[in-house]
């Protein structure tokens, strides 16, 4: 492809692919690094990819039909079922959203996850003739999407905590669990269990995501006509990787979320 074209090294090649396209929101310009600059090529894909899925399912439910299913009707309604009785099996409250909460972590992060099976190539490629030098097309392999989704989740665990528990919140923040006459160690116990939720959450999704992509970056540094075998069998295996992760991280906001209605 063009970067072998040119003659690069195999660690310049690697980090070609691992470098985002970025944009500068005080310059408003294409490029550049600091606190002020996002990854736009992880917005992009990661929205493209949620509209998607919306317009995707707004379509088929528009068409459902009481009758036999078509191909794509019947696939929703297993994944909803099977969304449906995972919430069923780890959630101990009754909010009515979490169904519908869990069945758009599920579908979009696999989506997302699904982006690392495109060659590596191939987008980069495409994009050079637009003079676009960088693109990586795996948002969950930037630790900046999948730290915003956790910390949505993270945030939903403290809305459904003060509404559901209200004062009580502060008494079991106090004494639990080893009583009020060990409350400065239930307050650091609290404050330690209530920060590695989002960091777990956010660093399993990305360093999975991120060695898988790793992967396929060192198997396309192989001649093209080597790639295919361990690029196949990686693939395969990586499938069960991309599912798993987005089943994962699914399970985890439903247990939080649960875990937010429970009273001690």
């Amino acid at each position: 492809m063009l970067e072998k074209l040119v003659n690069i090294t195999p660690g310049e090649y690697v980090q070609h692919h691992l470098q985002h396209l970025t944009f500068d929101l005080k310059t408003f310009k294409i490029g550049g690094s600091g606190f002020w600059v996002i990854n736009l090529d992880s917005l992009v894909v990661s929205t493209i990819l949620g509209f998607a899925i919306v317009l995707l399912l707004w379509r088929i439910s528009a068409k459902a039909s009481n009758g036999i299913p078509g191909k794509l009707q019947n696939l929703v309604e297993i994944v909803c079922s099977f969304v449906q009785k995972s919430v069923k099996e780890s959630y101990h409250g009754d909010s009515s959203l979490l169904f519908s909460i869990a069945l758009v972590i599920f579908l979009w992060v696999l989506s997302m996850n699904i982006m690392d099976l495109l060659p590596v190539d191939l987008i980069p490629h495409v994009l050079s003739w637009f003079h676009v030098k960088y693109f990586k097309i795996l948002p969950t392999a930037d630790p900046n999407v999948t730290f915003a989704m956790a910390i949505t989740i993270f945030s939903l665990t403290v809305f459904y905590n003060i509404k559901v528990k209200g004062w009580s919140l502060i008494k079991q923040i106090f004494t639990h669990p080893f009583g009020p006459w060990l409350m400065p160690i239930n307050i650091l116990f609290c404050l330690v269990e209530e920060i590695v939720k989002p960091l777990s959450l956010a660093l399993r999704l990305f360093g999975n995501m991120f060695a898988g992509e790793l992967i396929f970056i060192l198997i396309g540094l192989l001649p093209w006509w080597s790639q295919w075998l361990p690029g196949s069998i990686w693939a395969i295996f990586h499938i069960l990787v991309i599912a798993i992760q987005a089943f994962i991280f699914m399970m985890l906001a439903i247990v939080y979320l649960s875990m937010a209605h429970d009273k001690h």
